[in-house]
């Protein structure tokens, strides 16, 4: 789809690697989901229930198609802004976070203080951020960087989220 820009392969990779030891039964929650990728990888490795956010009509719509194509029942859709659902308090916790909104939305740092503030994180959750080289990126303070590499105009972080 147009105006998407999926998280390249090699990054994908990387980042699945380093969660390889704690994406098996994980819920994971999909900020900005555009196509899908992270989701559908993260549910091929073995996460129990992936909730993938977008705004976008068009494109929950062709995520439920590609869903049910794959009989991927544990991917549930969302179409609401991030923020909006974030801003509620959360009814379930979750162990890993991708956040990846589009490189000209300066909005990780308010994304990771409304996952704190309002109990979308379980205990050590795992949140992975993808950002434009240049963006400055701020994270709650109890949060702990554990990995952290450049690939091309990208950054992309692994933090754990601690109380």
């Amino acid at each position: 789809m147009a105006g998407l820009r999926p998280t390249p392969d090699r990054i994908r990779e990387t980042l699945f690697n380093w969660l390889q030891f704690q994406i098996a039964g994980a819920a994971c929650l999909d900020l900005f989901a555009g196509s899908g990728a992270m989701s559908f990888e993260a549910l091929s490795r073995g996460a129990s229930k992936v909730v993938a956010i977008d705004y976008r009509q068009e494109i929950i719509d062709s995520l439920e198609e590609i869903r049910n194509s794959l009989g991927a029942e544990a991917l549930h859709l969302v179409c609401d802004r991030t923020q909006t659902v974030l801003s509620t308090r959360a009814l379930r916790q979750f162990d890993i976070v991708f956040i990846d909104p589009p490189f000209d939305h300066l909005i990780h740092n308010e994304v990771c203080k409304l996952l704190q503030d309002n109990g979308w994180l379980s205990a050590a959750a795992l949140v992975f951020i993808e950002a434009a080289k240049d963006s400055k990126l701020d994270h709650p303070h109890s949060w702990s960087l554990l990995k952290a590499k450049r690939s091309g105009n990208v950054k992309y972080l692994l933090l754990r989220a601690d109380d």
